[in-house]
């Protein structure tokens, strides 16, 4: 099984920057797909950003050019740095890994930004 903790959520003002990270633990396969999705009360949860497998990176063209998705193999860590932050920003923010046709969430952390 594999578990996956976010964390580094919280609250930020319009403009600001936060950095999420993601722990995974357990028995975990590879290769993986890593990503980033965020969903609010009014939305479904949407990708914001992937790390694949062999190395594509692909991001929301909504937070494209102002947060930057990483991984750290040997620490099993994920990280999502948000620059620029806007209050459309503001959501549930879930770790997820893919691997062998299942998918691992976390159990997400809070972002908000305020004004």
């Amino acid at each position: 099984q594999v578990q996956l903790v976010e964390s580094g959520g919280g609250l930020v003002q319009a403009g600001g920057s936060l950095r999420l990270s993601c722990a995974a633990s357990g028995t975990i396969p590879v290769p993986n797909d890593v990503s980033w999705y965020r969903q609010t009360p009014k939305t479904q949860r949407e990708l914001v950003a992937r790390i694949s497998a062999r190395g594509d990176y692909n991001y929301a063209d909504s937070v494209r050019g102002r947060f930057t998705i990483s991984r750290d193999n040997i620490k099993h860590m994920v990280f999502l740095q948000m620059d620029n932050l806007k209050l459309e920003d503001s959501a549930t923010y879930y770790c997820n890994l893919y691997t062998r046709g299942n998918d691992y969430w976390g159990q997400g952390t809070q972002v908000t930004v305020s004004s």
